[in-house]
């Protein structure tokens, strides 16, 4: 699986030392747009962090539509993260993982002792019970949650927020997420901006 020097896999060209508070933010990026690295930059901020990892995946598994090519997304993920604390990694790709459950599982195996927070724009808290073995992500590592256009208040009263509804730490704590463990989620708002992939796709942009 690859040469390992002082916690960092040649595969991944990045160093993660114990301790370390990384946030992962997972998606298709297609196309990956300014939104993305808003939301990772304001997550370093809010959440204190001290990395966000962009987590290409080959395909998500409740879309039915075919991404883009690997290779073509991982290049303009590149191009957006040119920050020293926004990483960029295809683990999912190299491992075969289809689910992040299962990434996360992993990822806690190949960097021990790295505080792993698992990032997500309200959007997705919406839909996160249909997500595979949602549960147990929720048990593994705390969450960070980032407001989205239209995505406030359902994402608030969405079934994960209801059934965790007592592992939540207030916004105003936002910055001991990634010091807690899991179940732990935070709900933060941030300044909105309006881009998503699947408007940049319908327009003929990507």
């Amino acid at each position: 699986m690859g040469r390992r020097l002082l916690g960092v896999h040649a595969e991944d060209g990045f160093l993660l030392r114990p301790g370390m508070r990384v946030g992962v933010l997972g998606g298709s990026f297609d196309p990956p747009h300014v939104g993305h690295r808003h939301l990772s930059l304001e997550a370093l901020k809010r959440f204190d962090l001290d990395r966000v990892i962009w987590l290409v995946s080959p395909g998500n598994p409740l879309k039915p539509e075919a991404p883009a090519a690997f290779t073509r997304r991982m290049v303009a993920v590149r191009e957006m993260t040119r920050h020293p604390k926004l990483l960029v990694s295809d683990f999912e790709l190299r491992t075969g993982s289809r689910y992040t459950a299962n990434t996360l599982a992993l990822m806690q195996k190949r960097w021990q002792g790295v505080r792993f927070v698992w990032l997500m724009g309200a959007d997705n808290l919406i839909g996160f019970h249909a997500w595979k073995d949602w549960q147990g992500i929720m048990e593994r590592v705390p969450v960070g949650v980032l407001a989205r256009p239209g995505s406030r208040l359902k994402a608030r009263f969405s079934k994960a927020a209801r059934v965790y509804a007592q592992a939540r730490l207030p916004d105003r704590s936002a910055g001991l997420l990634g010091r807690v463990d899991a179940p732990c989620w935070c709900y933060v708002n941030i300044p909105l901006r309006p881009e998503n992939s699947t408007a940049i796709r319908a327009s003929g942009q990507w």
